[in-house]
């Protein structure tokens, strides 16, 4: 059975080898399009984005998820419980917590290390009990402590900047079919599959490096809260909520298959890495239950979009 230590540096050399799979993937496609003039700026663009992605991205995505931020005398005992982790994690700032008027029991993190974000939603903040919150917000507080937020905006750029090269590849072998046709150029195959096909191999890469990075949030967690139980605990809960009535149908029913398709790994595998870390918890949480009132209307149904759900 391995150590903490052992998984975490074993996580770590995951993640190195799927970073620089990404790269490399990006820069043989941006290459083989442009040259390397054409690379270098590409390259230039990229570092100007990357360094103003964070704090434009957590922007917009609270504000889609309509979320705003929890004041401390809303809940008192959340930020108590927020502040200590991020003592614990040793970030300059605590990350600020939001919360989002949604019946799905989910959490999630965006912005930097420097300025962090958590949002919760009114569905988790009714299932878990204080315990299980704690685990929860140590998990986030883990991504941002593991510097996730900037891995997975890299990751996430450059998967969206391949398929931008790829789509502009398969342009121009559109525009030069006429010429191909009349034998005036010839096809490099080698070129057109990678083009075609990178924009998956990246996607592949960016959902094995998201699987990772859980999987060491999950260790950081337990080592911030000295127990690893109450977060198995609460992924057990939010695996249970999150299931619809179709899921009871058609067990199976939402989770892709084969597991490489996830952007999480399979919660039995996570508890079951949890429950072999078990230690005796040291922490004593706030006894009396979270108090916080959202003061607002909390959707009877998660809000729909063309490409699934806003959470």
């Amino acid at each position: 059975m391995l150590s903490i230590c052992a998984h975490s540096w074993l996580n770590r050399l995951q993640t190195l080898l799927l970073v620089c799979l990404l790269l490399s993937v990006f820069i043989l496609a941006g290459w083989l399009l442009f040259g390397e003039n054409g690379l270098w700026i590409i390259a230039l663009i990229s570092v100007i984005i990357v360094l103003m992605e964070p704090a434009l991205g957590s922007r917009l995505t609270l504000a889609l998820y309509r979320a705003r931020p929890i004041a401390r005398h809303e809940a008192p005992e959340l930020w108590q419980i927020m502040t200590f982790l991020a003592a614990r994690a040793e970030l300059n700032n605590v990350p600020t917590l939001y919360y989002v008027a949604s019946p799905m029991v989910n959490a999630f993190t965006v912005g930097s290390r420097q300025q962090a974000a958590i949002a919760l939603t009114d569905g988790l903040l009714r299932h878990l009990s204080t315990r299980e919150l704690a685990a929860v917000l140590a998990h986030e507080t883990a991504h941002v402590a593991n510097g996730d937020l900037l891995v997975m905006g890299l990751a996430d750029y450059i998967s969206r900047l391949t398929s931008i090269l790829s789509l502009i590849g398969q342009i121009l072998l559109f525009l030069a079919l006429p010429s191909i046709l009349f034998g005036y150029a010839t096809i490099n195959w080698a070129v057109l599959f990678l083009l075609l096909f990178s924009p998956h191999l990246v996607v592949l890469l960016q959902l094995g490096l998201s699987r990772v990075r859980e999987f060491n949030a999950d260790l950081r967690a337990s080592e911030l809260t000295k127990d690893p139980e109450a977060l198995a605990l609460a992924l057990a809960k939010i695996e249970r909520a999150s299931q619809s009535w179709r899921a009871v149908l058609f067990p199976g029913w939402g989770n892709p298959q084969p597991s490489w398709l996830r952007t999480h790994p399979a919660t039995e595998e996570r508890i079951k890495r949890l429950l072999s870390l078990r230690a005796t918890p040291t922490i004593q949480w706030p006894a009396q239950p979270i108090s916080f009132t959202s003061h607002g209307r909390v959707r009877s149904s998660p809000r729909w979009y063309f490409g699934g759900f806003w959470r």
